[in-house]
């Protein structure tokens, strides 16, 4: 991220989460089960049938923050996004079969803000974003880029799923032990949540996206009045 971002305060008006396993069930009232989350009742029965399970998280997460057919400008983020079907894919091709234009339509790291496009008809700005070693720092970053350029509220979205061994990531903490999506809507007032975010020196590992997203929600769900990634040279505070 650009050097001069020091240090930016701005308010949580809503958010959302979902996971299989216990960071989400408080926050979300699910239960531990990595396939079953739920999908809003207004998208067509034909749509929700691509909804893969990562999907089907990210739509439950978002659902708890707009509206149907509420168009917000949005920033996704995911270190991994549908890899998994990727390597579904990989296997079809050794396998010696053809592969289905609709799969691979929907295993690029832009699937998910595609069909959310469709689903909630939102026809607003719309960034996806794989961090890399920032981790979820960035999202928040073009979130309040908008926001500063005159945007009322942006909702970020943050997911991530864990990967197969397939893909090798040892010594890196780059996967983490279950599926996690939070939705969340941010503006620079309002009756929300208080948040400062800032740069701090990096020192030492952090971890990626996948495990920080659920230190993350312990964070919003009373965790502390602060939360340090130092990896990633980030910090947000309660204010």
């Amino acid at each position: 991220m650009p050097s001069a971002f020091k240090v930016a305060d701005f308010v949580l008006n809503d958010w959302g989460v979902w996971a299989s396993d216990s960071v989400g069930r408080e926050a979300s009232g699910m239960h531990s089960c990595p396939n079953c989350a739920e999908i809003p009742g207004f998208i067509p029965k034909l749509q929700q049938r691509r909804l893969s399970p990562l999907a089907r998280a990210v739509f439950n997460a978002i659902d708890r923050c707009i509206e149907p057919g509420e168009s917000l400008p949005t920033v996704f983020s995911s270190a991994h996004g549908e890899v998994g079907k990727a390597l579904e894919m990989l296997k079809t091709i050794q396998a010696g079969e053809e592969l289905s234009p609709a799969a691979f339509s929907l295993s690029v790291h832009n699937a998910i803000a595609g069909l959310y496009s469709i689903a909630y008809r939102n026809q607003q700005e719309i960034t996806v974003m794989a961090p890399g070693g920032e981790a979820i720092g960035p999202a928040f970053a073009e979130a309040l880029g908008m926001l500063r350029e005159g945007v009322a509220e942006v909702l970020v979205v943050l997911y991530d799923e864990p990967i197969a061994g397939f893909y090798p990531v040892a010594p890196f903490a780059l996967n983490g032990e279950f599926t996690c999506a939070l939705a969340m809507r941010l503006a620079l007032a309002g009756k929300g949540i208080p948040l400062r975010l800032s740069r701090v020196p990096k020192n030492g590992k952090a971890g990626e996206q996948p495990v920080q997203l659920p230190l993350f929600v312990d964070f919003l769900r009373g965790g502390g009045a602060a939360v340090d990634f130092w990896g990633g040279g980030w910090r947000w505070e309660k204010i």
